[in-house]
């Protein structure tokens, strides 16, 4: 048994200047609120010497200058947050985000068309047909209210910039569960609603993709331009920890937020929360559900 497994997290060193800290093999709600809580409380040491703490679904990676901070140094504290964070019982202050979804939309239905056979588990399907078929749902109708329903915490941003993994607050048993194609797409649309495993994402660029695409973004998630309000601080929307509410749109609710988009003047509805991941873990629809108010009040 490995000793992440073992339920000490894995030390391992890369180079001179990286610490990577695997809390466990295995993605869970709880190894990730784990290493949200572990990230927080070394950030809250502010050692000299680290200049980044990137976390992640189940691990966090540390750069350090080890001409300032010791490598012998890095670790004993490393320790002794780990050792101090439960990762269920920390509150996390974070903020939830409501984002406009057009399910079901012509541009990812046409790009699936076009990466069928060879690529794709069911070519006589569409991603949203195959994905409720494969999760024991009648159709997809009610596939989308499956998505949307109930919120999704940001459990890492990469792959390309901007772009955030996504795992929904439901209990094990209820999370949808899709495998990416058979074979990438060299095309995804912009801003496409992905999933593969039982995670979510969203695309902030378009390019190559393996995820099953289930709709569209309205408003962008990266904007390295900063034109927008909400990025002013970053080109950047997400962050590890930020909880993100799907809203289902049609067409012309897209286009309108696209003609604010275009104006400058469109803002993400959003509120601050102090998520409590021990209540999340015990009662996923008691928690989801103080989320949703703190979303409606703002």
């Amino acid at each position: 048994m490995s000793e992440a497994c073992a339920g000490r997290a894995r030390l391992s060193w890369g180079g001179d200047e990286f610490l990577f800290v695997e809390v466990d093999e295995e993605m869970s709600l709880g190894a990730n609120f784990r290493v949200m809580a572990m990230s927080a409380g070394l950030r809250e040491r502010d050692l000299p010497g680290i200049t980044d703490i990137c976390p992640a679904n189940a691990s966090m990676l540390v750069r350090f200058d080890p001409d300032i901070l010791p490598f012998t140094r890095l670790e004993e504290v490393v320790r002794e947050v780990e050792a101090s964070s439960t990762g269920a019982s920390r509150p996390l202050a974070t903020r939830v985000v409501e984002v406009p979804v057009w399910y079901d939309d012509p541009f990812t239905a046409e790009v699936g068309a076009r990466f069928r056979e060879g690529y794709h588990q069911a070519p006589d399907k569409t991603d949203l047909e195959y994905a409720a078929e494969l999760n024991g749902l009648e159709g997809r109708a009610e596939f989308i209210r499956r998505h949307h329903e109930q919120p999704w915490i940001v459990s890492m941003v990469g792959f390309v910039a901007g772009l955030p993994f996504l795992y929904q607050l439901v209990e094990r048993d209820r999370q949808l569960v899709v495998p990416k194609y058979l074979s990438p797409r060299t095309d995804t649309p912009r801003l496409t609603v992905g999933h593969g495993g039982c995670f979510g994402a969203i695309y902030s660029v378009r390019g190559a993709g393996g995820y099953q695409m289930f709709g569209v973004v309205a408003p962008p998630i990266y904007d390295p331009a900063q034109r927008l309000p909400d990025f002013h601080d970053s080109s950047v929307l997400f962050r590890p920890g930020d909880i993100v509410s799907f809203r289902p749109i049609g067409r012309e609710e897209h286009e309108d937020i696209q003609c604010e988009v275009e104006s400058g003047s469109y803002r993400y509805r959003q509120a601050p929360v102090l998520f409590d991941p021990a209540h999340a873990l015990a009662d996923p629809t008691g928690s989801n559900e103080k989320i949703k108010e703190k979303l409606r009040d703002a």
